[in-house]
């Protein structure tokens, strides 16, 4: 089978990267992300109506009570509504919410529950959701390095924080609200990004082992083409069941299909030309990859 030329465009691909990576910080450092109620804290209502909610009338009518930076989703149900009022905001104006809300409808409308989430917890989940990605990405640099080579695990970490580094960079630039459905959904992307860097990785070594006198990038290449069909069909059959989530699963799962849309994206790139670009940086050789041969097997051979 003919090899497809992926290491020919290795420089293009790495302008394109330092682009979307230094945009996604520069990003992040301007704008910062748009934190939700999850990490800044404030107060969760749901109400239940007994005919469809129309979500623009309540916003609007939240609006002229005086509830600017109100959050209105459907949940669950086309009747069951979710609030989400900011952190200057008390679990004591629940009451006149409802009130209003029953002005709004002309009809009953019931209380489900209050939530109220402080600052506080606000910035321990913050903490302790950045700490858990620090944490995925050394476990995951540490596997790779005893599973494979440290060349390898240096490889798998640059694509694991390009992809994390450019959905952050996505929302922080569209200004889409950071909640925790969208952290869980970075922890997803580094698993999912890391599974096809690792079936990748294992093709380069194999055939680094079997093919003698090719040079590192030709041995990237053709491994790169023979795992080029099972990336792509994983690849699209995952997003095209994230676009039906994204387009149809509701706005409480939105955040979460479209981070998880964007670090499929990202991650099938960054396995073919990021992880794979990184090894032939660092210098990747056959010799690095050869099974070692245990001192005293020849003489152990030659005796009866």
């Amino acid at each position: 089978m003919k090899s497809i030329k992926f290491m020919n465009q290795r420089y293009l691909t790495l302008s394109l990267s330092l682009v979307l990576v230094f945009g996604s910080i520069f990003s992040l450092g301007i704008r910062q992300l748009n934190w939700g109620l999850d990490f800044t804290g404030g107060t969760l209502v749901e109400v239940h109506f007994q005919e469809v909610a129309n979500l623009d009338a309540i916003r609007k009518s939240l609006d002229v009570g005086g509830y600017m930076g109100a959050s209105v989703v459907s949940f669950g149900t086309d009747r069951d509504v979710l609030i989400r009022l900011p952190a200057e905001f008390a679990d004591s104006d629940a009451g006149e919410i409802l009130s209003l809300l029953q002005k709004q409808s002309r009809s009953n409308v019931d209380l489900r529950r209050i939530e109220f989430v402080g600052p506080q917890v606000g910035d321990e989940l913050r903490e302790q959701g950045g700490l858990a990605m620090l944490l995925a990405l050394g476990l995951v640099m540490l596997y790779v390095a005893f599973r494979f080579q440290y060349k390898f695990a240096v490889g798998a970490l640059a694509a694991l924080v390009h992809d994390v580094l450019i959905v952050l960079g996505f929302f922080s630039i569209l200004d889409m609200e950071f909640d925790l459905t969208v952290l869980a959904a970075l922890l997803a992307v580094i698993g999912y990004s890391l599974n096809d860097t690792i079936v990748v990785s294992d093709r380069i070594r194999e055939n680094f082992r079997k093919l003698r006198r090719i040079n590192p990038e030709e041995v990237i290449n053709i491994s790169l083409t023979e795992t080029l069909g099972r990336t792509l069909v994983t690849s699209l059959t995952t997003m095209l069941v994230l676009i039906s989530l994204a387009l149809l699963g509701g706005e409480m799962i939105h955040g979460f299909s479209i981070a998880l849309l964007v670090g499929v994206i990202t991650g099938t790139y960054s396995s073919i030309y990021v992880a794979a670009n990184t090894l032939l940086v660092l210098g990747v050789t056959e010799e690095d990859l050869m099974i070692p041969v245990k001192e005293g097997a020849d003489q152990d051979e030659l005796i009866p």
